[in-house]
């Protein structure tokens, strides 16, 4: 911890004894987790291992071929034993390659369930061959990123996060361009909607979306170029963001990963509350994601601030906290570093609650003294954007305010026509030129400042700390499962066997095996990479 951080840890007094408990109840909470994670697969950890082997692409029909690859293993009911198996098995039995072998099969030239099966630990040296040399790809494109940010430098202050969610990939490059040359520092590619709920990842440059743009490899691809070329010109390191959720939430971490996406926005729990995918599915599915994160360097971002979207902001403050810690270890568990961790939180008060400013000021502020190492994601007012567009335009510079006060280091940028469209590039200048102003004109206010001893914003930390940690102790005595059942967080009840994606979910039996898993919790434990 640097002098900055220790300045900061003691200007809300929070009781720090009380923040370790609920730190060591919130890793008690994720080991009971992660011990279900671990007897389990799904269809699309499978897929994803599909797309590590280097199989990508269609069919005829447009079905992806990692699809069509575990389908065929899961019908000869192969899939407990895993892809891998099946794909490493088929090189030594074919000589195809992995790609070859899956065009075959959507050719009905191929079955790999029916192949006579080689001698395991043969198997197991072909296949890690192959997973040696694609992780070496993903350790590249890390240290591509890591020479464009030594060589252009990186931003000490907040980084400015906008989106772009045209539909069309080549609309989108031109306004990300043009909001990187207004100050833009993170560029995010808004999702086409419901494509979470698709259980495949469609396939090359689309031009259509609503609401956003379909995350493609293909997109991520051209997006990536663009900024890169952008980032040149202005000599600034641009990032690129997409959206790592929903049933395909490891295909479009390792999508990423290949194609160097700086952050991902990687829940362990919007999925089951925002968009009602099954809680087993999504858990599993969060941690062989993180893992493919972590080892490309990518910063998660997680959404604590949706919750805030359907539950009262002052009410429900402390399970914000709460699903922090949660989440923060479970990162830990799939060996994600705390720099990595953008953990989520929001300025949604309602602006008629008296000394509401200073609430958003108290949690921001405990947000940052709890995790000092954070690149924390703030987020700002929504919910009560009216459409008066002076009114909003006041909201973002109070929420720009505290994210320069509180020191926050990625700032999703408000926008003054938030609940009327979407935003037009020249809103978003306006709101670019509102955070640039304040950023500047406050730069060291967070050092010049300190806070009432004993007063109101020291007492609402405290308070939403102690309720945090009391809803951690619950959570550890129910299980996380059942907590969600109960609708704890955002006010949302799951059933612990409903929802979207629960057929996808596989006892794995003794034998499993997933090279690339291995390889890199091995490769993130010594450190490396």
């Amino acid at each position: 911890m640097n002098d900055k951080e220790k300045n900061m840890k003691s200007k809300l007094n929070l009781n720090f004894s009380i923040v370790e408990k609920a730190r060591k109840t919130a890793k008690a909470i994720a080991l009971d987790t992660q011990n279900f994670i671990d007897l389990n697969t799904t269809t699309t950890i499978e897929r994803t291992v599909c797309r590590l082997f280097g199989i990508n692409g269609v069919d005829e029909f447009d079905i992806p071929l990692p699809n069509i690859v575990v389908n065929n293993i899961k019908k000869g009911k192969g899939l407990e034993r895993g892809a891998a198996i099946f794909i490493g098995n088929a090189i030594l039995q074919t000589n195809f390659t992995p790609q070859e072998m899956a065009e075959k099969i959507a050719k009905e030239e191929l079955d790999l369930t029916t192949l006579p099966l080689n001698n395991l630990s043969e198997i197991k040296a072909t296949i890690n061959v192959i997973a040696q040399e694609t992780l070496i790809k993903i350790a590249q494109n890390k240290k591509k990123r890591d020479e464009l940010l030594n060589k252009y430098g990186d931003k000490e202050g907040p980084l400015i996060y906008v989106i772009v969610a045209t539909g069309n990939i080549y609309e989108d490059i031109i306004q990300a361009q043009a909001a990187a040359r207004q100050g833009a520092d993170i560029i995010a590619v808004i999702r086409s909607t419901v494509q979470s709920l698709l259980d495949y990842v469609p396939y090359g440059a689309t031009i259509e979306g609503f609401g956003g743009t379909y995350a493609t490899q293909e997109n991520f691809r051209l997006m990536r170029n663009a900024l890169d070329e952008v980032g040149e010109e202005l000599g600034r390191y641009i990032r690129l963001t997409n959206y790592c959720s929903g049933l395909c939430m490891p295909e479009i971490a390792i999508m990423g990963a290949f194609e160097r996406l700086d952050v991902m926005l990687n829940d362990a729990l919007y999925g089951i509350l925002f968009r009602d995918i099954n809680m087993k599915r999504t858990i599993i599915d969060q941690h062989f994601s993180r893992i493919i994160n972590a080892y490309a360097g990518i910063i998660i971002n997680t959404g604590e601030d949706n919750y805030l979207t359907t539950a009262d902001a002052y009410e429900a403050a402390h399970t914000v906290l709460a699903s922090q810690f949660i989440n923060e270890q479970f990162a830990l568990l799939a060996g994600l570093k705390e720099e990595q961790m953008g953990l989520g939180h929001a300025f949604e008060m309602n602006p008629d609650l008296n000394n509401g400013f200073l609430y958003e000021l108290a949690q921001a502020q405990m947000a940052r003294e709890i995790f000092p190492k954070a690149p924390l994601k703030y987020m700002p007012p929504t919910k009560f954007k009216t459409g008066n567009i002076f009114k909003g335009h006041i909201q973002d510079v109070l929420f720009n305010i505290i994210t320069i006060m509180t020191n926050q280091k990625i700032h999703l940028l408000g926008m003054l026509t938030e609940a009327i469209h979407t935003p037009f590039m020249s809103d978003r200048a306006l709101s670019i030129e509102n955070a640039k102003y304040i950023f500047n004109n406050m730069e060291s206010i967070s050092d010049e400042i300190e806070f009432k001893n004993g007063g109101l914003m020291e007492k609402r930390a405290n308070e939403i700390l102690s309720k945090a940690y009391n809803l951690l102790k619950e959570i550890e005595k129910e299980g996380l499962f059942k907590t969600i059942e109960k609708g704890i967080f955002a006010s949302i009840k799951r059933p612990i066997d409903g929802g979207k994606g629960l057929d996808g979910v596989i006892k794995k039996e003794k034998d499993y095996y997933n090279p690339f898993m291995e390889l890199m919790i091995n490769e993130l434990k010594k450190g490396g990479n």
